[in-house]
C-alpha cells in the first residue's frame, strides 16, 4: 500500500536520479568537446609545421629550416630561401647520419658553449622572435652547436684538415686568381702569396671533395621533398 508521501518520496528519488545523469552527460559531453579541441590544436600545429623533406624517413621541418636560417647553420643566397634551406638541411641530415654510424671525439663542454654563443650572435637580437617563432628552446640551440662540432670533428677525422698539393697545382691556382693577391692595391708576386695561395686552393680542394662525398650520400638515400612543384604534385625519389 503506498501513501502520499510515498509517492513524493518516489518522484524525488527520480527526480535526484534525473539530474545526476544529466550531469553526467554534460560532464561526459565537455570532456569529448575537450579531447576533440585537442586534437583539433595539435592538427592545427602540425599543418603550421609541415615536414618539408624526409632523409631515410627522418623528417626535416618548415621550423627545422627556419631555424637553421636564423642561427646561420646553412646558408642561403636563392630568391626561395626555404628552398635552398632544405636542400642544405638534407645535406646536414645525410652528415649526421654518418657521424651517427663513425662518431668522433666527443666536444668538450666549453667548445659547446662557445659554439651555442656563436649561433646565438649569428641571430643577434632577433633571437627571442626566432625562437618564439621556431620553438627553440636554450637547450635545443646547444644540441644544434654540439652537432655543428660533431660534423666538423667528422669531417677532419674523414678528410684531414689540410689538402696536400704539389706547387705547380698552387702555382697555377695563383696565376688563375692573381688579381685576387692584392695589399695596398698592388698584386703581390708569387713568392709572397705562396702560402696563401696554398691556404685557398686547398679549402677549395676540400669542399670539391666533401660536395662530391654528400652527392654520393644522396645518391644512396631515400630522400623525399614534400614542397610542390610546378604541376602541383611533390618530386619524391631517391636522391632528389
Amino acid at each position: 500500500m503506498f501513501t502520499a508521501t510515498g509517492h513524493r518520496d518516489t518522484d524525488a528519488q527520480r527526480l535526484c536520479v534525473s539530474a545526476g545523469r544529466r550531469r553526467e552527460w554534460r560532464g561526459a559531453w565537455l570532456v569529448v568537446a575537450v579531447f576533440i579541441l585537442s586534437l583539433s590544436a595539435v592538427r592545427a600545429q602540425q599543418l603550421l609545421d609541415r615536414v618539408m623533406a624526409r632523409v631515410d624517413g627522418a623528417p626535416i621541418t618548415l621550423t627545422d629550416v627556419q631555424s637553421a636560417i636564423g642561427l646561420g647553420i646553412v646558408e642561403v643566397g636563392a630568391p626561395d630561401a626555404i628552398a635552398e634551406g632544405t636542400q642544405r638541411m638534407i645535406d646536414r641530415q645525410l652528415e649526421l647520419a654518418e657521424v651517427q654510424r663513425f662518431p668522433p671525439p666527443e666536444p668538450p663542454a666549453d667548445a659547446i658553449a662557445r659554439e651555442t654563443a656563436t649561433l646565438k650572435t649569428n641571430v643577434g637580437p632577433k633571437l627571442p622572435m626566432l625562437m618564439r617563432s621556431t620553438g627553440l628552446t636554450e637547450q635545443r640551440i646547444a644540441d644544434i652547436a654540439r652537432d655543428n662540432l660533431r660534423i666538423a670533428g667528422y669531417l677532419d677525422q674523414r678528410f684531414g684538415t689540410i689538402v696536400q698539393l704539389s706547387d705547380d697545382e698552387v702555382a697555377a691556382y695563383y696565376r688563375a686568381h692573381e688579381p685576387e693577391f692584392t695589399s695596398g692595391g698592388v698584386v703581390l708576386p708569387y713568392e709572397d702569396a705562396i702560402v696563401l695561395a696554398r691556404q685557398r686552393v686547398s679549402s677549395e680542394r676540400r669542399r670539391t671533395i666533401i660536395e662530391q662525398w654528400i652527392r654520393d650520400l644522396r645518391s644512396r638515400a631515400d630522400v623525399t621533398v614534400n614542397p610542390p612543384n610546378n604541376n602541383g604534385s611533390p618530386p619524391t625519389g631517391r636522391g632528389q
